[in-house]
Formats: C-alpha cells, sequence, structure tokens
C-alpha cells in the first residue's frame, strides 16, 4: 500500500484516540499534519510517527478553542487534504450553574465550531475535486443528556445531526464520504482535562482502551461507513436510548457521571 502522496489532517493528534489514528496512518506510510495546542507535545509525536513509517509530519501548534484558530488553520494548510480527521475536543464537569461560561464557550467552540469551520473549507475542495474522506470523532454521549456534562453531551449530539445531514446533502458525490467514530467512555486524558477523575465511570474502571476505538474509527473510515459505534455494550447501550425517555436515560447517565464516593439514597 503506498499512501506515500496521501495528506491527512488531524486535530488533537498528541494524545488520546487522536494519538493513536495518528499512529495507524503512520504505520500506513501517511502524510500526516498533526494539530494540536502544545508545540513541545507535538515535536514529540511528530518523532514517534515518522519512526513508525509516516512519510512525513508537519506539526503545527494552535488553539482551536478560540474564535479565530480554526480559520487559522484553514490559511495555514495549504496542500490539498485527501482525509480530515476532526478528533480535538473537551469537556467540564460539574452542574452547568456552577461551571465557568468562559470555559464552556470554549468547549463549544473546539468541539462545534472548529468541526464544523474545518469540514466546511476542506469538504468543499473535496467534492471539488471527487475524492476524500472526513472522519469526525462524535460519542455515543451525543444520544442521551449528559448531567453533569450538559454541554459536552449537547456539542455531540449537534455533531451526529450535523454530521448525517452534510452526507445526505453529498450523497451523489462518488468518492467522498463522511465517517462517525461513536466511542464511549474511554481511556484518554479527556477525563483529567474535565477535572472528571471522581467520576464513578473512571473510578470504577469502565473505560475503553483509546487504541481500540481508532482501530474502529480508523477500519471505517477506510471502508467509507456511514457510522461505527465503538464497543459491544455501548451498540447495547445506544440501542436502549433509542426507547427509552430522555430523562430515564438523564438518570442514568447521572449515576456514571457523579461523584463516586457520593452517599447514595
Amino acid at each position: 500500500m503506498n499512501n506515500a502522496d496521501k495528506h491527512v489532517l488531524l486535530t488533537g493528534g498528541t494524545s488520546g484516540i487522536g494519538h493513536e489514528l495518528a499512529k495507524l496512518f503512520a504505520k500506513d506510510g501517511y502524510q500526516l499534519t498533526i494539530v494540536a495546542r502544545t508545540e513541545s507535545d507535538l515535536i514529540r509525536v511528530a518523532d514517534e510517527l515518522k519512526a513508525l513509517g509516516a512519510a512525513g509530519v508537519t506539526p503545527i501548534a494552535q488553539d482551536l478553542m478560540t474564535p479565530e484558530g480554526p480559520f487559522k488553520l484553514c490559511q495555514e494548510v495549504t496542500r490539498p487534504v485527501d482525509i480530515l480527521v476532526n478528533d480535538a475536543g473537551q469537556g467540564a464537569w460539574g452542574e452547568f450553574l456552577d461551571i465557568d461560561i468562559q470555559r464552556e464557550l470554549g468547549i463549544i467552540r473546539l468541539n462545534i465550531d472548529a468541526y464544523v469551520i474545518l469540514t466546511k473549507h476542506f469538504l468543499n475542495e473535496m467534492v471539488t475535486r471527487g475524492s476524500g474522506k472526513v472522519l469526525n470523532v462524535a460519542s455515543i454521549a451525543g444520544k442521551v443528556p449528559g448531567p453533569l456534562q450538559a454541554v459536552y453531551h449537547a456539542t455531540k449530539a449537534f455533531i451526529l445531526s450535523w454530521s448525517e445531514a452534510v452526507k445526505f446533502e453529498i450523497r451523489d458525490v462518488k468518492g467522498v464520504t463522511i465517517t462517525d467514530l461513536m466511542p464511549g467512555a474511554t481511556d484518554t486524558d479527556f477525563f483529567h482535562k474535565a477535572g472528571m477523575e471522581q467520576a464513578v465511570v473512571v473510578q470504577e474502571d469502565k473505560l475503553a482502551p483509546a487504541a481500540d476505538v481508532a482501530k474502529d474509527g480508523y477500519e471505517a473510515l477506510m471502508k467509507g461507513e456511514d457510522r461505527v459505534i465503538s464497543g459491544f455494550m455501548n451498540k447495547v447501550n445506544i440501542t436502549m436510548s433509542n426507547v427509552m425517555p430522555d430523562s430515564v436515560a438523564a438518570a442514568q447517565t447521572y449515576k456514571d457521571n457523579k461523584p463516586a464516593d457520593e452517599t447514595k439514597s
């Protein structure tokens, strides 16, 4: 497989699912542009990816939580993008009324605005030339209300709805596909960044390996599949959530999100 002339743009490529996806692309010999906020992390991961077999790695330090960040990234990436991976995302743990509004607005910009801006820019190029792939890292969180992660769950609900609509709009374009990856709780630094280490889902070790999730997403992307739910139990949970009232789904989600040491009534 000769992928040396294929260019992948991947956000959130220095940790978690994004890092594992980057390693899979590197092993298959792609050209990679990886995006994150911290330059030292980018340099470290770039060296790792080159050693794994990447045809080339371009690190770009950009803060996609700022209003201008995604637009700057579009301007900086001047070569054609064959595969766009929207992975970068964050959450915040706690009740909606207590979380700082600026923190939540930053999460909305990262989890929604960056996906929309980058996809609009690079998908237009893909449609024009009749080839390209997009992988949107969504979440099963987008299928249920998320007490103690209200904004995060809502951003992932947006991604699922928006992505499905765009897929329908380009349904007649041959050679261009959009795939949604829907993991459940995954063993990444997401929970540390969200301040969520004491949540039941973390303390009871209900976390999937990031490498397994990335593999599911990578294989679905390469096959041009519309959507993949990573993990058998996550498939079961999504099936159940489709038939239960939102209030019941919210109560179940709260049980996983609440502090592990919270007194049970």
